[in-house]
């Protein structure tokens, strides 16, 4: 089957899971990067993800594993394997073979998000997570969080900050955006105005979009209510991605902030689902024929090229 988009799986920090949902004593069946995978957390509070069949005789330790002090024991022969990957212990085998160890993933934990690093040339993580001041603070409502699974790439959801006229023509804000967009490195900051509807009368606000590559970004939306939207969308497939959301609004008291909070959710909840039928059925155009108020659809590409390794970065990591 021919594939719609020409891109390999992206370079960068994805998440896998929530932190609050991931207990010590589960091993969790995960798939990303067109692989399996297994996540789980040790007793010490650290989350671990390894590459899921042992390499003994293929089995998912995912499915029938326990974990037994802090390591995965495989459910067909026992064998265990501990945070780092290794084999740690074959009950019945008197000499343990070569090659017994399975691959360990790097993993951060920040935001309330499990985030682990792919990379295809098998580099080190080439930057680091921020940590984002809302998360936690007391004026900022608990985040709210959503999820969905769409069939398309990364760079086609990325691209829809810098696409101004499509948040006129599709999602129906009060006027055509402006929208300006800088590079820094692997970040990326657009800003755009908008207008929103409400049933007091349109609202101008600003929203800020502020990317650390494919696989984390922060939005912040100004002019009814501050409000912050954490996303991450992971790789699933080469051509399936799902995509992790959470929300948080600062408390205005009075009692109006959680009904806000969730209108606005829903609100951006609405405009995604009104994107997925486009991502799942468009095919990527090069180069596009692009036109004034387009948005910078064009610099945006050519900031993404980053995420894509090049032939000289195998030299310096291992393929994954």
């Amino acid at each position: 089957m021919t594939r719609r988009f020409p891109f390999p799986i992206p370079t960068g920090w994805f998440c896998v899971g929530w932190s609050s949902e991931l207990a010590t004593d589960e091993v969790r069946p995960i798939r990303y990067f067109a692989r399996d995978l297994i996540l789980f957390r040790t007793s010490d509070g650290v989350a671990h993800v390894l590459d899921a069949h042992c390499p003994h005789l293929g089995a998912h330790l995912g499915h029938g594993g326990k974990i037994v002090d802090d390591k995965v024991v495989c459910p067909f022969h026992a064998w265990e394997f501990d945070g780092t990957g290794k084999c740690a212990n074959i009950p019945y085998a008197k000499k343990m073979p070569k090659r017994g160890d399975l691959r360990a993933w790097t993993v951060n934990e920040v935001n309330g998000m499990i985030m682990v690093w792919h990379d295809l040339a098998g580099r080190e993580p080439l930057w680091e997570q921020p940590t984002i001041p809302e998360i936690g603070d007391p004026a900022f409502t608990p985040i709210r969080t959503r999820h969905w699974t769409v069939k398309t790439c990364n760079q086609e959801m990325a691209e829809n900050q810098v696409d101004a006229a499509h948040f006129q023509y599709l999602h129906g804000t009060t006027e055509m955006p402006k929208t300006t967009c800088e590079r820094q490195g692997h970040r990326l900051i657009t800003k755009s105005t908008t207008g929103m509807s409400t049933p007091s009368g349109p609202v101008d606000g600003m929203i800020e979009v502020n990317a650390w590559g494919f696989g984390f970004t922060t939005t912040r939306f100004t002019g009814l209510v501050e409000t912050l939207l954490l996303s991450s969308a992971s790789p699933v497939e080469h051509e399936v991605s799902e995509l992790f959301f959470a929300f948080t609004v600062r408390d205005i008291g009075k009692g109006i902030t959680g009904g806000v909070g969730k209108a606005f959710m829903s609100e951006i909840g609405r405009q995604l689902e009104q994107d997925i039928p486009i991502w799942e059925n468009k095919i990527y155009i090069h180069p596009p024929v692009l036109c004034d108020g387009d948005g910078p659809i064009g610099p945006f590409r050519s900031w993404s090229k980053q995420f894509y390794p090049k032939p000289e970065d195998f030299q310096s990591g291992a393929s994954a």
